[in-house]
């Protein structure tokens, strides 16, 4: 039977290994943010050459980015034209290489702990109104009991009744936190999917021909996005070992929330899609799998709070490596932070990347899985290590490194390094550098307004002056809701102050 290692684990063997993993990620990024003035102070000349190397490196880094973002892009583009619903019907079925496309049945999953019906609504309608035929889709609207009783059944009747007798079916469970579990969108997730394998079982249904999809409960597919999956899925000899996953855009209320939050969730929109263009993707936000890999890695781990790529990875260790994300190039649209008041968006923008931020607790767990797996090749799990680490790493430390050790060498190298020939250029290398760097800045601020939706009539052609100057904040917004975020999670981990429940992000509409 397959077992993923446990964070909570009782083991004192285990626990050690645990801890310790724990301890290297906020450990690495606090040694780099002391080091910093330090190695300043005592090797001024090293640390101006490592400025000047690591801001080739960020150039080199931010143009790799952007041309694999424009790609991507291009994808995307290609992807919106492509008629999948005929292709679903043109497939011709083989022996055991492709399915049916009838006898597929889709499963979305809704997880919900509060968020009004007003939210949910859309996501189901834009289910509703995709190609693919509803009768092949079941609705899974996964309620929390610690939700205030009267407005959870307020809510679910609500749907039931707006979407009565349009789907296959649509199911309701309500989960309740039980020993052992965290109040997490992952207990909720699991308890949700085991409720489904009963009703397949009573229904019959062949858990490989179920796609399930997990999807926030704001999540607004695009019309083409079933019928996409499903061509993927049936064609796929491999279907079992895939992941698929859209691109998730924040685009639901993108016109209504402020500057600080579009950049931060454009970005977010961005990096995916740079991500969608490697081998080494894994799953975030809305995403869908076979249940029948689901069953056989017991679904989500009920004790942790990042949920959305930990099951990539419990299903990479299960096929012991052998196992991969299929990007569908079509847009998924989520709602960014939008509170009752600008500084509330701004905070509540804050606690949502330090809870993404917060994925860095899957690292011990990973590395715990993979490690002793002999079928899983060494080079692959250093590199897995190595990628992690870097991520997390240049996250938390990457703004404030571009934006003050540049400067640290003149402030603390004293006389005779500030007299050196190397300590009068660094500025102006520095400044030089980083100006090349903009480049990838001016290829988002563009890629952005391709990507925007289209504009509400309530608000006039001056928005999109607003949209522009916005990207003017970045060098604002990268430490303080960027890097600061990352730094704030890892040092809960490292310090043992772990979060005790799944942060679950205010939504409103204006």
């Amino acid at each position: 039977m397959f077992t993923f290692p446990n964070p909570k684990t009782k083991n004192p063997q285990e626990k050690k290994r645990q801890r310790i993993l724990e301890i290297i990620p906020g450990a690495l990024t606090w040694a780099t943010l002391i080091g910093m003035p330090l190695f300043s102070f005592l090797l001024p000349v090293w640390v101006a050459v490592f400025v000047i190397v690591f801001d080739i490196y960020w150039i080199c880094r931010t143009i790799f980015i952007s041309s694999y973002s424009i790609a991507a892009y291009h994808r995307l583009k290609k992807g919106k034209k492509i008629d999948w619903w005929k292709r679903c019907r043109l497939l011709k079925k083989e022996k055991s290489r492709i399915l049916d496309w009838k006898e597929i049945t889709h499963v979305i999953l809704l997880p919900t702990a509060g968020e009004a019906a007003e939210i949910i609504e859309p996501s189901i309608q834009a289910i509703a109104d995709s190609n693919f035929p509803n009768k092949q889709i079941i609705i899974l609207l996964a309620t929390e009991e610690r939700e205030n009783k009267k407005h959870r059944l307020k809510k679910v009747k609500y749907l039931k009744n707006k979407f009565d007798g349009i789907f296959k079916d649509f199911l309701v469970t309500t989960h309740k936190v039980k020993t052992g579990e965290m109040k997490c969108k992952a207990s909720n997730a699991t308890f949700a999917a085991k409720k489904l394998m009963e009703y397949l079982d009573e229904k019959n249904i062949d858990y490989k021909k179920v796609i399930f999809s997990n999807f926030d409960c704001d999540s607004v597919c695009h019309p083409q996005y079933f019928a996409a999956l499903t061509y993927a899925y049936a064609s796929d000899p491999k279907r079992l070992q895939r992941s698929y996953q859209p691109l998730p855009m924040y685009h639901n209320n993108i016109w209504d929330t402020n500057a600080f939050v579009r950049v931060i969730v454009t970005s977010s929109s961005f990096w995916h899609m740079f991500q969608s263009t490697r081998k080494e993707m894994v799953t975030f936000s809305s995403h869908s799998e076979p249940f029948d890999t689901l069953v056989k890695v017991n679904f989500w781990p009920i004790n942790m709070i990042s949920e959305d790529s930990i099951i990539y990875w419990k299903c990479f260790s299960y096929f012991h490596g052998d196992y991969k994300v299929k990007p569908i190039y079509l847009p998924i649209s989520l709602d960014a932070v939008l509170a009752e008041t600008y500084w509330k968006t701004i905070k509540n923008q804050y606690k949502q990347k330090r809870r993404w931020a917060y994925g860095i607790e899957n690292f011990p767990v990973i590395m715990r899985a993979i490690w002793p797996d002999k079928k899983i090749k060494f080079f692959s799990k250093i590199k897995i290590a190595v990628e992690m680490l870097e991520g997390h790493h240049s996250w938390a430390t990457a703004p404030f490194i571009l934006a003050i050790l540049g400067w640290l060498p003149l402030i603390f190298g004293g006389t005779i390094f500030n007299e050196s020939v190397l300590a009068h250029n660094l500025p102006f290398v520095t400044r030089y550098l980083m100006t090349l760097a903009m480049t990838g800045l001016i290829i988002s601020m563009f890629l952005s307004f391709f990507l925007l939706p289209p504009r509400p009539k309530k608000y006039s052609r001056k928005k999109y002056i607003y949209m522009f100057f916005q990207w003017f904040l970045v060098p604002i917004i990268s430490p303080f809701l960027g890097a600061m975020p990352a730094i704030d999670s890892q040092t809960r981990i490292l310090i043992k102050k772990y979060f005790g429940e799944f942060w679950v992000t205010e939504k409103m509409k204006k």
